[in-house]
């Protein structure tokens, strides 16, 4: 309760009145006065007094000297590559034979100055063996002029299908092959769709994709309308795989789609570099997508079952579909026997699709550590691949980033679905940061058994140097030496001495693939690049290292044993591998697995996981210095 206000009036009383004044006589008024005055300068002289002590404080308290600050300085540096103890590095020269090979493909991609996103991503390649004569065909993607400035009448571009003849050289064979057909072409994914013993073609492009069936003879026919998997006019797909999802051997399809893209949006997004004007960049601005995937109904038809399967991932905050995607790692994470997806996005994050063995998969990027890098940002990934390359039960998932950018290099942990960034650690990292990375795969090109890693490299934008000079447009390929866990970091980079000049020579690079094209047992690699020639280089190696190449045929699994798994013992070595031609940026590399055995001349053990089945071991075992075909029992 509040206390009675003493100035409030209370009704029904009067305020008290005060007393009158009595009159004073004269002296006491002057009296009064004096004393008045008196108190008056008193209280002057009091105030002067403190006024004067203030002013001469403040004067003091001014004139002070400032108390000295001290600056903590913390120094910057960039990232540091791991200390390798001291090993001898091989000497292998990868020489380019493109002219000499009879490659004659040029990449067009139809720039003609309104500077199309499009433009810069394309350059696929594939490797394979479509007359099943035991050697390894190529395949380059071609892109085109875009239909508003095609000439009326002018014969269009096309992808290329060169033959081999079994020693590396090359013959154009497109004009009777049926592949001759124009589109505005991404990438290439090649496999086995019905199991006839012949390898197919599946292109993705702008404005709907492409089948091509092989019917023998070097012959393929569009199969595209009839078996659904042509894609909306307006998607843009990139990478693709052909996999086994559901273990009923034959092959689904997963395609990856990049972003909502027209012409007119591309206009619109108007992306531009200070002092150079309208440029290509990266697609922040672009929205994004979904990458679809298509069930094989074993007829020749497929499903798309993308909303189903639980790959149509959201942004959580938008609601907007989320995927800008450009290449897809199949691998079984866990170890159950099911196929799983590893997907790279460029700029936002990356998916990882575990397979519920049900026809759906759950989404655990964040949750596997694979989503974004170490600081939890997300970065513009291009190609990826995956293997285990320190021979031991560690999976590895190699992701191509933009300049600027290291790549990244993803290893399981003590959980097969939990990872860590390990690129700094390993090497890869900061030897590779500036370069803008696109194609990426781990191959043994030394055959010592240990897989060594090669990124293909270039810049979007020709003028990038105007305004970033650590930047060019052509940039040299990058090749990682694995000199093992036990030597310090696992990956060493190499110089131009140590591998070849012709392996460095900057270009523009994209795709990239490897085989090996001329029988000799150690693996050849093509680089392909945006509106050029490729690069086919021959791998020149004679350091006396043993090899065991291997050529797999599923009968219950898909005939292509896409996604067995290999694991071979050598010399105290266990070396696993999977049987996976997509890797890599919109390219495909040969399905035969090549096994280093360095300086041991025969494997101890083999054994095979077909997709689908069990574990069976490989009796007799294969030979070493020669390809073996293995038939699933």
């Amino acid at each position: 309760m509040s206390s009675p206000d003493p100035n409030q009036k209370i009704p029904g009383k009067q305020a008290p009145r005060s007393k009158p004044e009595e009159s004073q006589p004269g002296e006491e008024l002057a009296h009064l006065d004096d004393a008045i005055i008196g108190r008056a300068i008193k209280i002057s002289i009091v105030a002067g007094i403190c006024l004067a002590a203030a002013a001469t404080f403040a004067f003091f308290f001014w004139r002070k000297p400032p108390e000295k600050v001290v600056t903590q300085k913390t120094t910057l540096s960039a990232p540091v590559a791991a200390v390798h103890s001291s090993v001898e590095i091989p000497q292998v020269q990868f020489s380019d034979i493109t002219a000499s090979s009879g490659i004659r493909f040029v990449h067009l991609n139809g720039a003609y100055g309104d500077k199309l996103l499009p433009e810069s991503m394309g350059g696929g390649c594939a490797f394979i063996d479509f007359d099943n004569d035991g050697d390894q065909d190529l395949i380059f993607v071609n892109s085109g002029i875009w239909p508003w400035k095609q000439p009326p009448g002018a014969p269009q571009p096309t992808s290329v299908l060169y033959q081999n003849d079994g020693a590396g050289r090359f013959t154009d064979v497109t004009r009777d092959s049926g592949l001759g057909v124009p589109f505005y072409g991404m990438g290439a994914a090649v496999g086995d769709f019905d199991n006839d013993g012949l390898s197919d073609v599946f292109f993705t492009a702008i404005g709907g994709n492409h089948l091509f069936k092989n019917l023998g003879s070097g012959k393929f026919k569009e199969m595209t309308a009839g078996a659904g998997l042509g894609g909306a006019e307006s998607e843009w797909s990139t990478g693709a795989a052909w996999v086994d999802i559901d273990n009923d051997g034959d092959l689904d399809l997963f395609v990856c789609n990049y972003v909502r893209w027209s012409k007119e949006i591309d206009l619109e997004v108007g992306y531009k570099l200070v002092g150079v004007g309208r440029a290509y960049g990266p697609p922040m601005n672009f929205a994004g997508t979904y990458p679809s995937l298509y069930v094989n109904n074993g007829r020749g038809l497929f499903t798309n079952v993308s909303e189903k399967a639980g790959i149509q991932i959201r942004n959580q905050a938008t609601g907007v579909p989320a995927a800008k995607s450009l290449a897809v790692g199949p691998v079984d994470l866990d170890g159950d026997g099911w196929m799983d997806l590893v997907v790279a996005n460029d700029t936002v994050q990356n998916f990882v699709f575990l397979n519920q063995k049900d026809g759906t998969f759950k989404e655990i990027g964040a949750t596997s550590g694979i989503a974004f890098d170490s600081y939890g940002n997300t970065r513009g990934a291009m190609g990826i691949d995956t293997a285990w390359y320190r021979n031991d039960t560690a999976l590895g998932i190699v992701i191509a980033n933009f300049a600027n950018e290291m790549a990244a290099l993803y290893v399981s942990q003590n959980q097969p679905l939990a990872f860590a960034d390990e690129a700094l650690n390993e090497g890869v990292g900061p030897a590779g940061r500036l370069m803008l990375k696109f194609g990426v795969f781990f191959f043994d090109y030394d055959l010592d058994g240990r897989l060594d890693i090669l990124t293909c490299n270039g810049h979007l934008e020709e003028e990038i140097n105007k305004v970033q000079q650590s930047q060019h447009y052509k940039q040299s390929a990058q090749l990682f030496w694995n000199s093992g866990p036990e030597r310090g970091a696992s990956f060493t980079p190499l110089t131009a001495a140590q591998a070849g000049k012709d392996l460095y020579e900057p270009i523009v690079g994209r795709g990239s693939a490897f085989a090996d094209i001329d029988g000799d047992g150690d693996l050849d690699v093509v680089l392909t690049q945006i509106g050029g020639p490729p690069k086919l280089l021959r791998n020149e190696q004679s350091l006396g290292h043993h090899w065991v190449r291997l050529k797999l045929v599923g009968k219950a699994s898909n005939r292509d044993a896409i996604g067995a798994v290999v694991v071979a013992k050598a010399g105290g070595q266990t070396f696993t591998r999977q049987v996976m031609p997509t890797r890599s940026y919109l390219s495909q590399s040969e399905s035969v697995i090549t096994l280093g055995l360095g300086k041991h001349d025969r494997l101890d053990a083999l054994s095979i996981r077909w997709p689908g089945g069990p574990v069976r071991d490989v009796a007799p075992l294969p030979l070493a210095d020669r390809l073996t075909r293995i038939e699933q029992p």
